[in-house]
């Protein structure tokens, strides 16, 4: 499934948050994080499925993906601060897990 399909998905869990994202412009991610319009990372391998993708493509593995990928980053998704901005592990946690 594309990314622009999935788009406004991500889009609602950003704001949610405080946040916007738009399709990344670095060679291999998925998302491009801003936090008042400015950068904090970017997101997503594009060779890989998250949630959003799961969901739609194998709704019944989708739940597995999911628990196996918060297992797997429980280090990095705890981690909300890195020099000041929000950190790429935390940011994938929240919008495309």
């Amino acid at each position: 499934f594309s990314l622009y399909i999935q788009m406004n998905i991500y889009q609602k869990k950003a704001k949610a948050i405080g946040l916007t994202v738009k399709e990344s412009t670095r060679k291999g991610k998925k998302l491009d994080v801003y936090k008042g319009g400015e950068y904090q990372a970017s997101i997503g391998a594009t060779g890989y499925k998250d949630y959003e993708s799961y969901k739609k493509s194998d709704p019944d593995k989708a739940a597995t993906r999911r628990k196996a990928y918060k297992a797997r980053h429980s280090k990095d998704r705890a981690v909300k601060y890195r020099d000041g901005k929000l950190t790429a592990g935390y940011l994938a946690d929240k919008i495309l897990w």
